[in-house]
């Protein structure tokens, strides 16, 4: 499928997609819309930034328009990935806003979420903790509802939403369409979802336990003491907007004010923000009118910002899965990105479960320091140089190098760097 007008979509549909200049379908969306069309179930996974909300949207609104009645509902994880989808849809229903819709999500108040209700929407997008409180309060109906899309599924599951989703389609039909959708599909996923759908056609497009090539991913192996002024180094000599991915939400908070007393613009993402304040930050960061982005994994998931050059992880995620959605955060549609990974001793067990999940081949050999290493090709760091250390038993560092999947090397890390002072007034590149 090279285009769009193959698909025989309605005429409001087809305006839409003109004006949002949408001329080629991508890889799954290729593959998809044309089985959801026919009424499949789907099983979809593809690397994230790869068109995949509009692959489910697209049929979606073509089902919706085959009657008068019929609803959709959309769960998805966490707020601001329901946002972005709900943005989609919206922008896809700019010629048919006769069609009604309502964004159910937590931090949110009800006030707001009854008036959409009341306006009889009939496409439902929102997070499983919010859509079960309309369904007890019985505010929404799902009784009309025949297609239903579950995205990001690994992730409802991972945080715990699996009975809320089982609750939730009690309500709805058992004769209806399911896509179930995700970045990543583990087998556990896939036995999950047998629950949900019907003789589902599996759709896949490339690798998904794979950092996408575009990515230019370094990692460094580094003391803990040692890692926010060689966070610092960093910052100031990258180009573009930075994501930095820490573990707590008080963390988030903490670096966001440490790096803006040094001179770089910065503001946090974490759960324990209102839903207005992260509305805020995120429309802010959009716009650029700040340089840096501190998160939590909750930004590791749907978060679709194109100038994010950078990611770091200054602290690995405490899931394997959720290193490719961050890595996914940058290289967007195919732009080129760049990430790092801050390594630290007591990091090693976490990048020995990254690496199996990148390379199942791997189990039961990383960690054992057998491993033959991977050959450098990134340049070193300018940071990674000088006096080096054999503390805690490690052996010399190995300086910065390109990721690699074999890479289980048991070096040594640095040294703490001398705290080095920014100014205020200091300009540092893009900032």
């Amino acid at each position: 499928m090279n285009s769009f007008e193959g698909l025989s979509l309605s005429q409001g549909l087809n305006k839409a997609l003109k004006k949002i200049d949408f001329k080629e379908p991508t890889p799954i969306q290729a593959q998809a819309i044309p089985l959801a069309m026919a009424g499949k179930d789907i099983l979809g996974s593809a690397q994230t930034g790869t068109g995949k909300t509009a692959a489910f949207s697209i049929p979606l609104i073509e089902s919706i328009l085959t009657s008068d009645t019929s609803m959709a509902l959309v769960l998805t994880p966490t707020r601001e990935l329901a946002k972005q989808v709900m943005e989609v849809i919206t922008s896809l229903l700019s010629d048919l806003n006769h069609i009604n819709t309502a964004c159910l999500i937590g931090g949110e108040q009800m006030t707001r979420q009854l008036k959409q209700l009341k306006k009889k929407p009939r496409i439902i997008v929102g997070t499983p903790g919010r859509i079960n409180d309309h369904l007890d309060r019985k505010t929404l109906k799902l009784n009309q509802t025949n297609y239903v899309v579950l995205d990001e599924t690994d992730r409802m599951l991972d945080m715990g939403f699996g009975i809320q989703i089982d609750s939730i389609l009690k309500f709805v039909p058992k004769t209806r369409q399911t896509l179930l959708f995700s970045a990543t599909i583990p087998k556990e996923i896939e036995k999950l979802s047998s629950k949900y759908l019907t003789n589902p056609e599996r759709v896949s497009v490339g690798a998904t336990n794979v950092v996408a090539p575009n990515i230019k991913h370094d990692i460094l192996k580094i003391n803990q003491e040692a890692k926010y002024a060689e966070l610092l180094e960093q910052v100031n000599e990258r180009d573009g907007s930075l994501l930095i991915f820490v573990k707590t939400k008080h963390g988030t908070d903490k670096m966001a004010k440490n790096l803006s007393k040094d001179g770089f613009k910065s503001q946090s993402l974490n759960g324990n923000l209102r839903q207005s304040k992260r509305d805020k930050v995120m429309k802010d960061f959009r716009n650029q009118k700040f340089r840096i982005l501190v998160a939590t994994d909750i930004a590791a998931r749907g978060l679709d910002v194109p100038h994010i050059e950078n990611v770091i992880n200054y602290d690995l995620p405490q899931l394997a899965e959720d290193f490719i959605h961050r890595m996914g955060r940058t290289g967007r549609a195919g732009a080129a990105g760049s990430a790092l990974s801050f390594i630290s001793p007591k990091d090693l067990s976490k990048w020995n479960e990254i690496q199996v999940m990148l390379d199942p081949s791997l189990k039961g050999k990383v960690g054992r320091g057998n491993n033959k290493s991977s050959k450098n090709t990134a340049k070193s760091s300018k940071r990674a140089r000088g006096n080096r250390s054999n503390d805690e038993g490690f052996k010399k560092p190995f300086k910065k190098t390109s990721f690699r999947k074999d890479d289980t090397r048991s070096e040594g890390f640095k040294k703490p760097f001398k705290k080095k002072t920014f100014s205020r007034n200091s300009q540092p590149k893009n900032k």
